[in-house]
């Protein structure tokens, strides 16, 4: 008989984003409980080991998480399986860096790093809006954090930009057409592109249509389109093809004319 929640993961049903190897073990850590989901996030001491390759072990992963030298979000992290997600910001002041968490053009995590000014905000999208107890407006964001007090005009699919410091809204963008955003999950997960319009479908999924720079259009499902900025100008700077996909063709092209 099963007794509570599974304490562990194999490493062969791991999500395929972590590029775990089959053969490195049996197991792989199972995340914790936190502001992402489980296959949608990469534990901490999987970032250090794997990613940045600043520890050789699990174990040396652990010991520098107990030297309290990790932030996520602002905050000192120590749990090793803590779960880092798309939009994180995780600073490590002893080498002055900072990464921001977001997805590259085949939907694993990038290590992305950015600069001191861009660490201090976040953008979350609003998953929620609700009035709580004794009329407090409130919305909830993608990151599970629970704003008080937001401006009025804050929708549901919208995005605020939360700064890190207070974590109060600095400014929102509205989820409309024109607008430049990200794809977060989904056959597209990690495309960015300019929104054209949004099929409504009551009762069912909404429908949204987006173009990237090269003109090629695509379609996914609303929950899975991140706004990342207004107009075709994004908040955030992006990864290194600025999440345009090409077609193997055309890496490969891309790749033979490098050689050249």
């Amino acid at each position: 008989m099963v007794r509570g929640p599974k304490k562990h993961l194999k490493r062969v049903n791991a999500p395929k984003h972590w590029m775990l190897d089959k053969l490195g073990g049996v197991f792989a850590p199972r995340p914790s409980c936190g502001p992402h989901k489980l296959r949608e996030c990469l534990p901490l001491s999987i970032f250090l080991r794997n990613r940045l390759k600043y520890a050789l072990t699990y174990d040396e992963a652990k010991r520098i998480l107990n030297q309290r030298l990790i932030k996520v979000d602002g905050k000192v992290r120590t749990d090793k399986t803590y779960p880092a997600g798309f939009m994180d910001v995780i600073t490590i002041e002893k080498t002055n860096e900072n990464f921001r968490i977001i997805y590259d053009v085949k939907g694993r995590f990038a290590i992305h790093r950015i600069t001191a000014e861009e660490a201090k905000y976040k953008l979350c999208k609003v998953k929620k809006v609700l009035v709580g107890l004794k009329g407090v407006p409130s919305i909830v964001t993608s990151d599970g954090r629970t704003i008080r007090y937001p401006d009025p005009l804050i929708k549901v699919n919208d995005t605020v930009k939360v700064n890190i410091g207070n974590g109060k809204i600095d400014e929102f963008i509205k989820f409309d057409s024109g607008n430049v955003c990200m794809i977060t999950g989904g056959h597209n997960i990690g495309r960015v592109g300019l929104i054209t319009h949004r099929e409504r479908h009551p009762g069912s999924f909404d429908i949204v249509h987006i173009k990237d720079s090269l003109g090629h259009s695509f379609a996914t499902r609303l929950n899975n389109v991140f706004v990342i900025g207004k107009g075709n100008k994004p908040w955030i700077s992006l990864y290194k093809n600025k999440g345009v996909r090409l077609t193997i063709a055309e890496e490969r092209d891309r790749r033979i004319q490098a050689r050249v």
